[in-house]
């Protein structure tokens, strides 16, 4: 932990080795709970801004006061924990060490109490920084949508004109589930042609009702029957005249003769 060590003259924040803010919250008090044993810039319970880097925690204080900056780096922390009391601002808690040629030495235990709202998302988002830091591990500036500075949430823009970006290059796609969309079946010269379909064979005589007799002559009046009534194709077309013709008459020179 480092005294008066992020503080410019104008009264502004420096961040350590050009990190990028995170996270920042106003409106935040900062005080210690065994200020008695602490030096003088400690007595007394501070209110300023809040910012959370991938590597620290800087608390920066509003107005004169003898400590104008607090930073706190996550390897110095323990103990942190999210309190959301019945009455009053929930806050955040912990113990934090200080470092060498911090402006102080020891430990001390630390309060951070939100008064506008803001503990569970910073204390949860730090917590997972620091996890992150401590293994290691690159720190990503989302938690869930990136944040910005004003304490807003910044979505990404729509894709232009409707259309997603390609893969990169070079990526494999996921080979298709067994089964799906089968490819034609391949040929060779015994098999150029698709096979006719399968021959039903003749059809079968319909049973015959077991009430009628089956002797030849039932089977005879049975054949003239169905003669009688087999139908005959019509012969030729008749066209008989509608009306008689005239009577035959001589003509005159036949009858004088």
């Amino acid at each position: 932990m480092a005294l008066n060590k992020n503080n410019s003259d104008s009264g502004g924040v420096i961040i350590n080795n050009s990190e990028s803010v995170l996270m920042t919250y106003d409106h935040v008090e900062l005080s210690f709970t065994d200020a008695e044993t602490l030096p003088e810039p400690f007595r007394k319970s501070k209110k300023g801004s809040i910012y959370l880097t991938p590597y620290r925690v800087i608390f920066l204080t509003k107005g004169k006061d003898p400590m104008q900056s607090f930073m706190m780096p996550f390897y110095l922390m323990k103990g942190c924990e999210v309190k959301q009391p019945v009455l009053g601002a929930n806050y955040i808690k912990g113990i934090v060490s200080s470092e060498s040629e911090g402006g102080w030495e020891g430990s001390c235990n630390f309060r951070l109490t939100f008064s506008s709202g803001g503990a569970i998302e910073f204390g949860q988002y730090m917590l997972q920084v620091a996890s992150q830091a401590s293994r290691g591990q690159p720190v990503s500036g989302a938690f869930g949508c990136p944040y910005m500075p004003n304490g807003a949430y910044s979505y990404p823009s729509p894709p232009a004109n409707g259309m997603y970006a390609g893969p990169p290059p070079g990526y494999v796609y996921p080979p298709p589930p067994a089964g799906f969309y089968p490819g034609p079946p391949t040929f060779d010269s015994a098999a150029s042609y698709m096979p006719p379909p399968p021959y039903s064979g003749p059809m079968e005589q319909p049973a015959q009702d077991p009430g009628l007799p089956n002797t030849p002559a039932a089977q005879a009046k049975a054949a003239e029957a169905a003669a009688s009534t087999s139908y005959s194709s019509p012969g030729p077309p008749v066209y008989m005249p509608e009306d008689k013709p005239p009577p035959y008459s001589p003509p005159e020179d036949k009858k004088s003769k």
